[in-house]
C-alpha cells in the first residue's frame, strides 16, 4: 500500500492548499475502465477517499448529463494533483482510457503530478509488454479503428511507462 498511502496521505495534507491554488481543483483523478471496476473496486476506492475528505474526480460523480466528455476529462486530469490508474483486464480496450493515460503521464512529466497505478487482477508485465488482453486490445484498435502511427505509439509508450511505476498489485485469479 506504499504508493496509495503516500498519495492519499500527502493529498489529504495538501487538499486545503490545492483548493486555494488556481492550478489544482482535485486532489485525485481516478482513471478506470467502467465496465470492469466502476461498481466494485473503484466505487469503494472513491468512497474511501471521499470519507477522508480527499477531493476526487470520478467521471460518474462529477460529469453532468449532456456534457462533452473529452474536454472535461482532460481538464480534470490537468487540475488534479495525483492520478490513480486502475489497470484492469479491459482497460486498454477503451480508447478513452488510453487517451486519459497519455494525458496523465504528460501531466506527470510537465506538472510533476503523482501517478499511482493499481494493477487490478492483471500482471504488470502484460501491461508493460502489451501482451494478453492489453496486446489483444491494441491489435483490435489497430485493425477495427484503423489507429496507426503516432497515436498507437503513444498508447504503447504510455502503457510501458505506467507499468514501470511503483504501484499496487492485485492478482486474485
Amino acid at each position: 500500500m506504499d504508493g496509495f498511502s503516500s498519495c492519499s496521505s500527502s493529498m489529504a495534507a495538501k487538499t486545503a492548499a490545492a483548493a486555494s491554488s488556481s492550478d489544482w481543483k482535485y486532489a485525485v483523478f481516478l482513471s478506470f475502465r467502467g465496465e470492469d471496476t466502476r461498481n466494485n473496486f473503484t466505487s469503494h476506492l472513491y468512497k474511501a477517499l471521499d470519507q477522508k475528505g480527499i477531493e476526487t474526480f470520478m467521471d460518474d460523480k462529477k460529469l453532468r448529463t449532456g456534457e462533452e466528455i473529452s474536454p472535461i476529462l482532460v481538464g480534470a486530469i490537468q487540475r488534479s494533483r495525483c492520478s490513480i490508474i486502475v489497470l484492469s483486464e479491459n482497460y486498454a480496450s477503451s480508447k478513452w482510457c488510453l487517451e486519459e493515460l497519455v494525458e496523465i503521464l504528460e501531466c506527470k512529466r510537465t506538472k510533476n503530478q503523482r501517478v499511482v497505478p493499481i494493477f487490478y487482477n492483471v500482471d504488470p508485465s502484460h501491461v508493460r509488454n502489451q501482451t494478453g488482453s492489453f496486446g489483444e486490445a491494441l491489435s483490435k484498435h489497430e485493425e477495427n479503428l484503423k489507429i496507426k502511427g503516432e497515436k498507437l505509439r503513444k498508447w504503447r509508450e504510455a502503457l510501458t511507462q505506467v507499468a514501470n511505476l511503483s504501484g499496487l498489485h492485485s492478482l486474485n485469479k
